[in-house]
Parts: C-alpha cells; structure tokens; sequence
C-alpha cells in the first residue's frame, strides 16, 4: 500500500531548506510570501542562504537540516529551495524512521528526484515532483503551474492537459506515477533507490544535455530494463539542450522515440513538466491515467 501525506490545511507549516545546491535567501522571499499568503507558516533551514563552494552547506550541514525537517513534527510539508546537486552525496545517510511514522510531503524536482525516488522505494510513500521556490519569482500569483503545487498540497485531484505531439503515440493507460530527471533516474540506476517501472506510468525532462548524452542515458534505460514494461511514457521539457560540434544528427525528442518505438504503451511527447516556468505538480507513488489522443492529452490522478 502507498502511503499519502496529510494535505494540508490553514495554519499548517511548511519548511524550506536546501539539501543541494546553494541559493541565495533574497530569491525564496517571494516563496515565503506567496505561501504566506496561501494561508500557510513558513519556517526556513539554516542551508537557505549558507554556502559552501557549490553546495549550501557542507554534507554534514546539508544532512542535518534536512534531518531536521523531517522530523519535526510541527512541520507538514518539506519545500526545497532548488535543485543542482548534491542530495546523492547525503540520501544514504538520512534516517526516515520518523518520517515512516508520520510522513509529509516533500516537494522539489531536479536533483530532488533522488529523494522522491529513494522515499518511494524503501519506504513506499507519495512525493510531489513541483515547482520549488524560484519558481516564485515572477507572475506567481498567476502562475498556473505555482498554483497547481497549491491544489496538489491541498488535496485536489490533479487532471492536466496539453496539445498533442507529432511524435505521440495514443492510447490510454492506468498506473502508478514515477519519474523526474532523466539524468538522476540514469544515476539511480543499480543502487537501492532506483525506480521500479514495471506497470507503472514514468515521466522524464532533463536540462542542459548534450543529445549524445540524453541518447547514452536512454540506453542506459532501454538495457536496465526500464522501458520495456511501462503502462504509459510521458516526456516533459527538455531545455537549453547542447549539440557536439560535429552535429549528433537528430534533434533529442528523436532520439528520444527512436529508443521506445519497439514498445506499444501510450507516449506522449513535450508535456508540462519542465525546468523551466511550464511545470505541472506532479504526485509521485499516486495511481494516474494518461490518455493520449489525436486532439487531445489528459495526465489525471485517480483514486
């Protein structure tokens, strides 16, 4: 059985750290604000604004806040600051005997992928793969994608739609949602919190990648195993993606579909689930039906 999270409500605390890399506190201050202004608490981790080197903290400093957050229980939901790198490098160390008790929600993509993966495998409990703090920033009050991580705290059934993509392929699937980064699913990939996607519905996006090495990872993917016996294939955004200086020859959404066309699960192609502004709330560990038609593309959580 999966577990989910209390949603929240009114009066409930939400906390910020950073577990990765380094963010600058004037950044999550229009976060702190807008969820304020949801009706929610908002205490910050030591690791908002600390830096060392690349990282916020050390990973002995990156590791015990963290630590801290998850086992407050004053404190029901875990919203990271942002991604980078750096939650490999601590994820064997952290101690979820009461997170298990009494889990919350954590919330964050990117790197964070390595927490919602790991927190899925050994303990079985729902994530949410959503926009993180700088996501704030600009028009977030009218962001759709912001608000969608406010509905998906709250409780309300998730139910997307975008166009349709020239290289989809339709039908209809049912499954448990897992997925993220494509580079740190890749990673995962042989230790004790790599994804399980057998049945279940997998959605990957990736930034910054040299198509060469989106097409080695895809491999990497296709040779585990983990594209074989998968209900449904979402692929997000893949943004500011670089080419070789002689040329790869295939843009990546190709490369992409050259490695799943020997399979017949529904795939859809540049859904909302991005590092950039277009990034659906997405609950991780939570049964979702994808449909994939000629008009039409419709990601809805189901219970």
């Amino acid at each position: 059985m999966i577990k989910i999270p209390p949603y929240l409500k009114k009066g409930d605390t939400i906390g910020i750290v950073c577990p990765s890399g380094y963010m600058p506190y004037e950044k999550a201050t229009a976060c702190i604000h807008i969820l304020e202004q949801w009706g929610y608490r908002v205490v910050t981790g030591k690791t908002l604004g600390s830096q060392f080197h690349y990282f916020s903290g050390t990973d002995a400093e990156r590791l015990a806040d963290l630590q801290g957050m998850l086992d407050n229980r004053n404190i029901q939901a875990v919203l990271c600051g942002r991604g980078g790198y750096g939650m490999s490098r601590i994820i064997d160390q952290i101690d979820f005997k009461q997170f298990s008790k009494y889990p919350k929600w954590l919330i964050g993509f990117s790197d964070i992928t390595v927490l919602h993966a790991h927190v899925f495998r050994k303990l079985k409990i729902a994530s949410l793969h959503a926009p993180m703090a700088g996501a704030f920033q600009e028009d977030a009050g009218k962001n759709v994608f912001v608000k969608s991580l406010q509905n998906a705290i709250k409780g309300n059934q998730a139910n997307y739609s975008c166009t349709p993509h020239s290289l989809n392929r339709n039908g209809k699937a049912e499954g448990i949602l897992l997925g993220g980064n494509l580079s740190l699913i890749a990673h995962l990939a042989g230790t004790v919190s790599a994804l399980e996607t057998k049945g279940k519905i997998l959605f990957i996006e990736d930034v910054g990648e040299y198509i060469y090495n989106i097409d080695r990872m895809m491999i990497q993917l296709k040779r585990n195993g983990m594209l074989a016996n998968l209900k449904g294939l979402v692929i997000g955004g893949f943004s500011e993606i670089k080419d070789t200086l002689t040329p790869f020859g295939a843009d990546v959404f190709s490369v992409i579909q050259s490695h799943i066309e020997a399979y017949s699960y529904p795939v859809c192609f540049d859904f909302p689930v991005s590092h950039e502004k277009n990034n659906y709330a997405l609950k991780i560990g939570i049964p979702h039906q994808l449909t994939v038609g000629s008009k039409l593309v419709r990601l809805k959580e189901i219970r």
